[in-house]
């Protein structure tokens, strides 16, 4: 009988070129080495000192005692910085063709064409093309890389850089502050509404190395966006860390849409952090899916400041062998008639470990706010885990807040009833891995990348055996 889900199919992600670069910075992390960034960087005076203030903080600060074991992290093995041999293009023929056959084979250049506002292409440390459609240059639209940001738009970026993930909110923040590279920056002008989303692929290629990409956003009064993020990285041998960062900030009745795929290898560190700032009226929609990495530690915040700000949250985790991925979301209501809504969804087999961690917090001055959190996990054998860890604190009577969790196994009947009706075991059992992730597939994106559609199907036709 076939009883097993196999792993998602990585072959088209683990695409591995020759590790060759323009430069790569020695192993470790000290002062040396963050001022070398800095200097290859070409920072101005006021970026390097972020650094090196943030290196200090990285020396105080310990490795968070709770949540997966991070002890074969070595950052000593770890390059932070590597340079492709190439510049940053904004015509796709201009990329060298190894990079671009990679980012060809996971269907980048393709989504673009067809519905795209623009896209923005990371290997390894570097952006390495950039283009945006002209009509939304003509409305104010900014969307291009952080280090291009830095050196034309210095005044935003030092008034929103590290300030809604502030540089010692833990180890790894501050190890991103100091070795950031990468990233995107966007813009949108107040009442600049985008029908068209914008996208980011982040692609790592260099073994024992780190990816320590910075995404700010910033949507202005009145205005829309749905901005999209991918990640993906070849397999290898040896420990690869990724350390992003992601500052959102929603002004007041604006409208932000994020959406990440995280399909690291099964070598890869995932430490990342996403928090937004969201303002009265205004509203952020998390879509979130999490396949691939050894360990992942992933919780993104909404920070609701305005009053009837809104943030809905929906995520699905998938973990297998040797996978430990502790995921969830934080959300602080700080004014009245603010509302949150979570649906959380985690899928783990062959042993792997899938974690639901959260928090809410209301606090004392947001009376009549509204919070309803749903988390379901589905274990596909005896020897796979699934954990729910909610902290909620509540400091007000005047609100209405819901929690709900259910962990279960496949049942046994469900697949019999199906059997019963002509299909095979394993078509039964993908049918009902489908039909589970299914109100979270539902919300990705999946007509604009050829990799979306294919992680959120999970590829599970035929793959059972």
């Amino acid at each position: 009988m076939k009883t097993k889900v196999e792993d998602i199919n990585r072959n088209i992600y683990d695409i591995k070129n020759k590790d060759e670069y323009e430069f790569k910075i020695e192993k470790g992390l000290n002062k040396k080495i963050v001022e070398e960034i800095s200097k290859q960087k070409n920072d101005p005076d006021w970026m390097r000192e972020i650094r090196l203030k943030a290196l200090e903080t990285y020396n105080k600060l310990e490795l968070p005692t709770w949540g997966p074991d991070l002890s074969e992290l070595k950052m000593d093995n770890i390059a932070t910085y590597v340079k492709p041999k190439t510049e940053l293009n904004s015509s796709w023929e201009d990329v060298p063709e190894d990079i671009k056959n990679t980012f060809d084979k996971l269907g980048i250049p393709e989504a673009e064409k067809k519905s795209l506002a623009g896209v923005g292409a990371q290997y390894d440390s570097e952006v390495v093309y950039h283009s945006m459609k002209k009509e939304l240059l003509e409305q104010g639209v900014i969307y291009t890389d952080m280090e291009t940001a830095v050196r034309e738009y210095p005044e935003i970026v030092k008034e929103h850089f590290m300030k809604c993930v502030p540089v010692n909110d833990h180890k790894f923040v501050a190890l991103h502050a100091a070795v950031w590279s990468g990233g995107s920056f966007v813009y949108v002008p107040k009442g600049v509404k985008l029908d068209i989303p914008l996208q980011s692929y982040f692609r790592l290629n260099s073994p024992e190395s780190g990816q320590f990409e910075h995404t700010l956003i910033i949507v202005d009064e009145g205005a829309s966006l749905h901005f999209i993020e991918g990640c993906s990285a070849p397999k290898y041998n040896k420990v690869n860390l990724h350390a992003g960062c992601v500052e959102l900030y929603v002004k007041d009745n604006a409208y932000l849409r994020y959406s990440t795929i995280e399909n690291w290898s099964k070598n890869m560190m995932n430490l990342n952090t996403k928090k937004a700032i969201v303002g009265k009226n205004a509203q952020i929609d998390w879509v979130t899916g999490s396949f691939g990495s050894k360990v992942s530690m992933l919780y993104p915040m909404s920070i609701l400041n305005g009053e009837n700000a809104k943030t809905e949250y929906t995520g699905i985790t998938f973990a297998g062998k040797n996978q430990n991925l502790d995921t969830g979301f934080k959300v602080v209501h700080n004014a009245k008639n603010t509302s949150s809504l979570v649906n959380s969804k985690s899928i783990s087999k062959d042993g792997g470990a899938c974690t639901y961690r959260a928090l809410v917090r209301i606090g004392e001055n947001a009376q009549n706010s509204k919070c309803s959190v749903s988390c379901e996990s589905l274990m596909l054998d005896d020897i796979s885990r699934s954990d729910t860890i909610p902290v909620n604190d509540i400091r007000t009577d005047e609100v209405t807040f819901s929690h709900e969790a259910k962990i279960g196994k496949i049942s046994d009947k469900e697949i019999f009833y199906l059997m019963s009706r002509g299909l095979s075991e394993e078509d039964a059992k993908a049918m009902i891995v489908r039909g589970f992730a299914y109100p979270i597939s539902k919300e990705l994106p999946v007509e604009y990348a050829v990799e979306m559609n294919n992680l959120i199907n999970l590829e599970l036709e035929g793959s059972i055996g």
